[in-house]
């Protein structure tokens, strides 16, 4: 069985912490044997993942988290950036376009952009997959909600950290068993529904340590849109 992280985020992402040098080393410390980077709306980290996981004998997988105008939605296997601010059907339609897996993340987490705040069930069994398993959670929840969603309706389920600092990459991983060690053997299990997930909870100390730099960031991020803005309109 392969172990993989599907679900994490570097400093490409405005709430991310750290370089994907130290992302590959804390996969590669933990056993992992491949990972997703899937950061906000960006794909240069990824790319980069790509390029360098042979050094740490990983498998990437190209991707990035989605911002739809329904909510987070993950692109897996895409090296192309997927457009913000699309309806939730148009961005699954965008993903497989470009050749890749459009799983749902946190559905039920509506205060981190779960989709369900804004579209129906129904409307999610499009998606190729539904993540039961987030390790950023407070009460469980929300995961649980998730996995008896994917439950009744047969979808394919993963689970990831969900890592905005390396110290979290690794705390919840989908297994596979694919007839080849490769983003399309990886993603041929997953479409097919042959995983298994497991998980950790994010320790609070760090959860909310987290939470705090991730806004930290999110504030200097807006700013320096904020500046952008003002020095492209004088």
């Amino acid at each position: 069985m392969l172990s993989i992280d599907l679900h994490t985020h570097s400093e490409a992402s405005f709430d991310g912490r750290d370089s994907v040098e130290l992302i590959l080393q804390q996969a590669e410390a933990v056993g992992l044997d491949a990972i997703a980077i899937t950061d906000h709306d960006e794909i240069w980290a990824s790319r980069e993942a790509v390029e360098r996981a042979s050094e740490y004998d990983l498998v990437a997988i190209p991707g990035m988290e989605v911002s739809s105008a329904a909510g987070h939605v993950l692109s897996l296997g895409t090296e192309t950036e997927i457009p913000p601010n699309l309806s939730f059907a148009e961005t699954v339609a965008r993903i497989r376009d470009a050749g890749g897996l459009a799983v749902v993340p946190h559905p039920y987490q509506e205060t981190r952009s779960g989709v369900l705040k804004n579209v129906a069930e129904d409307a999610l069994e499009i998606a190729d997959a539904i993540e039961v398993y987030n390790s950023r959670l407070l009460t469980g929840r929300a995961n649980r909600q998730a996995r008896q969603f994917a439950t009744e309706r047969d979808l394919p389920m993963t689970a990831g950290s969900d890592a905005h600092v390396c110290e979290m990459v690794g705390q919840a991983v989908t297994e596979v068993d694919p007839d080849e060690r490769s983003v399309d053997g990886i993603l041929t299990e997953i479409r097919e529904g042959r995983t298994r997930v497991k998980g950790t909870r994010t320790p609070w100390r760090i959860s909310f340590r987290q939470a705090a730099g991730g806004a930290k960031r999110r504030v200097k991020h807006r700013l320096a849109s904020m500046a952008g803005v003002f020095s492209a309109s004088e």
